[in-house]
């Protein structure tokens, strides 16, 4: 049962066991009604709404006493409407009559995970697949902002060093405490390795040697700092860039500023080392 997109089904004897192996790693709903006690059935209602709010991170199953009989008489039910919660094969809590939303909804969020532990874990999903890092990059930035942790670090890292973003995984895997340097990190850490070794081309070299040489060659510093933002070296090519500006927002006739800010363009609005060094520019310009 894919519970990504199914957020409500009718429970009957064809699918309870899907239900129940649902409940291993979701939370399940179970809402006993009958069309004979429309107040049962406005129950299932209300929460159909509330699955929809929750955006997965519970499955609702309905189930109808007068066609299931069986799965009434097995949960005992008593009265309608009744509201069971499943978790690994087994009711852990749930009520009888009526209650108001607000209730209702204090009683799901003892049980419910977070909404960023959800995310995370289709984001996982999506990397194992192999062709989505755009996608699983995406849904880890968001999570990261909420949650700075390894266990979100790590395939954020992951899904960087797949689309070339070596500055942001290499920042994110030195923030990953001695604790949590596990076999993942380690594995990281070699693909790490490999990227910048790939990004270190002759040209950069070359283009380093005669920079050392002369630091005061603006253009030999232009020529630099866009092969290190080609060789997806954003971060080095941006300050080598800045230090300048620092000093002279004018320097080299205004091209290196105009270069400065074609890159943070190119980068796009929402990379956030371009809008870590725009943050950076505009305390220079204002």
């Amino acid at each position: 049962m894919d519970t990504q997109q199914v957020i409500e089904l009718a429970l009957t004897r064809d699918n309870i066991q899907q239900v129940v192996d649902t409940s291993l790693n979701q939370l399940v709903v179970l809402c006993f009604h009958a069309r004979s006690q429309p107040e049962s059935q406005a129950m299932c209602s209300r929460l159909g709404n509330m699955a929809k709010g929750a955006q997965g991170r519970f499955l609702l199953a309905t189930v109808d006493c007068e066609a299931e009989m069986e799965i009434a008489s097995y949960f005992r039910i008593q009265a309608l409407p009744t509201v069971l919660l499943l978790s690994q094969g087994q009711p852990i809590d749930g009520f009888a009559g009526e209650r108001a939303d607000a209730d209702i909804e204090s009683m799901l969020e003892k049980h419910l995970p977070p909404l960023w532990q959800l995310k995370l874990a289709e984001a996982k999903a999506l990397l194992a697949k192999g062709d989505a890092a755009q996608q699983a990059h995406d849904l880890l930035k968001s999570v990261y902002q909420e949650v700075k942790d390894a266990t979100v670090a790590l395939p954020f890292a992951d899904a960087c060093l797949l689309l070339g973003d070596i500055a942001t995984a290499q920042q994110l895997l030195d923030t990953i405490g001695l604790a949590d340097q596990d076999g993942y990190f380690q594995s990281l850490k070699a693909k790490l390795t490999l990227a910048l070794e790939a990004a270190d081309t002759p040209e950069i070299r070359q283009l380093q040697q005669a920079f050392e040489q002369n630091s005061d060659d603006y253009g030999v510093r232009i020529e630099l700092a866009r092969a290190l933002v080609a060789a997806h070296r954003e971060e080095e090519g941006l300050a080598l860039l800045f230090e300048v500006l620092g000093k002279d927002l004018g320097a080299h006739g205004g091209q290196i500023k105009q270069v400065f800010m074609d890159m943070l363009t190119a980068m796009g609005q929402g990379n956030s080392l371009a809008n870590q060094y725009r943050r950076k520019l505009y305390s220079l310009l204002y």
